[in-house]
């Protein structure tokens, strides 16, 4: 492991102080050899989609593992865009010239070799490497166990691409010992790894967070609420409430939990029922929610619940107070939106949750890199250091002052 980081590291000078040119190039060429070998990486994730029935995956888990031609066309074309955003390395982040006549420029720069965790999603493998490439970072990857050869396809790819272009295979790599042992091993080696990236379960991102020796930037579950006030257009809200929740379930950025004002709810739950229903969604109530509609029983553990799937628990408030209150409690940081025409409720509701991403009368679903213009991203982020919320290229940088003196001496 120590000789494997070591390479990483000595590998890093390489990328960092490339020209944003020659890494648009090799990252196209990246994107052309993944469509051109879509029948090799196929034929790896059959193998995964084969082990993963028999291990009895979760329908989300299968469909987020899921590899055709038209899945592996889009990863290209993640490359692609990644490669036309505009270079993150190099920009100058302010700058001033002080009474003694130093100049003084904050600048942005790569911040190294950076660790990915991430579960299922073979997708990932591309996206993430070609977003450190970009911001000029070593990458060690170290998918879920369940994507292995999905992985070691796409990045048996990358890096013959690396190697036709003269550069070393170091620079984007999968992590040699998958086991819980070796992810121990690099979330400690702080002498060669500069950021830890958590992405997946909760039972992932806590053991890293115990464990990690190494700065941790973490993605974890996206507990997310949608509040329809008492002020709401009822038509809007179901539209915002039905998106959130159904139009990708498995996803972190869909509701979990519908919070309604007890103002609202006997003239909204009804029509919230009924859309639901039609989108075959299993729906958990708290006592004020079932003394209207007839729906399963949520309890203290349904609210405290991920569930990503087509399950939903709602629960019915005396006011926009007590709404707050409900996801200070169970709110996982990631993503709140509330529906209202009411601006003081609005503007109550964003200055009070403390989320990634806090909406007015928007779905939840929205909270992507791609969706906010940022391009591909790693993750969201559920810190608040060093990141926040879609982590995208800008985000994989830090910095440094250049100084510029004219023999100046104190």
């Amino acid at each position: 492991m120590e000789h494997y980081l070591k390479e990483a590291k000595e590998a890093s000078s390489v990328l960092a102080t490339m020209r944003g040119e020659r890494k648009n190039s090799v990252l196209r060429k990246i994107a052309d050899a993944l469509e051109a070998e879509s029948a090799l990486i196929i034929e790896h994730n059959k193998f995964d989609m084969e082990e993963g029935r028999r291990n009895g995956l979760s329908s989300a888990l299968m469909d987020r593992l899921y590899l055709d031609e038209r899945r592996i066309g889009a990863m290209a074309q993640a490359v692609r865009e990644i490669a036309a955003l505009k270079e993150p390395v190099g920009r100058v982040l302010d700058g001033w010239v002080t009474e003694n006549g130093l100049r003084i420029e904050k600048v942005s720069i790569p911040i190294g070799v950076v660790g990915i965790i991430y579960e299922s999603r073979p997708n990932v493998t591309s996206d993430a490497a070609a977003l450190c490439f970009k911001s000029g970072n070593v990458a060690i990857l170290k998918g879920g166990k369940e994507a292995q050869q999905s992985n070691e396809a796409i990045a048996n790819v990358i890096q013959k691409v690396l190697e036709a272009e003269g550069l070393p295979k170091a620079l984007i790599s999968l992590l040699p010992d998958a086991s819980r042992e070796g992810v121990a091993k690099l979330i400690k080696m702080d002498e060669y790894v500069d950021l830890i990236i958590p992405r997946g379960g909760e039972a992932l991102i806590r053991f890293v967070n115990e464990n990690a020796t190494v700065p941790v930037v973490k993605h974890d579950k996206g507990l997310c609420h949608t509040y329809i006030h008492e002020d709401a257009d009822i038509e809007e809200a179901i539209r915002i409430a039905v998106n959130a929740k159904c139009q990708r379930p498995g996803v972190c950025n869909a509701m979990e939990t519908l919070i309604v004002d007890r103002a609202i709810a006997p003239r909204i739950l009804p029509k919230l029922k009924e859309a639901f229903d039609a989108e075959s969604t299993r729906l958990l109530g708290d006592e004020g929610t079932r003394r209207v509609i007839d729906v399963e029983e949520a309890t203290e553990e349904d609210f405290d619940t991920e569930y990503l799937s087509n399950t939903l628990s709602i629960r019915v408030v005396e006011n926009i107070a007590e709404a707050i209150g409900h996801i200070r409690r169970y709110g996982s940081g990631h993503s709140e939106a509330i529906v209202t025409n009411d601006h003081r409720a609005a503007e109550r509701f964003l200055d009070e949750i403390d989320a990634a991403c806090v909406y007015v009368n928007a779905s939840t679903r929205f909270t992507d890199g791609g969706a906010f213009g940022f391009g591909a991203e790693v993750g969201i982020s559920t810190n608040k250091l060093h990141a926040r919320g879609p982590m995208g290229i800008n985000d994989l940088t830090t910095y440094k002052y250049k100084i510029y003196g004219e023999g100046q001496i104190r």
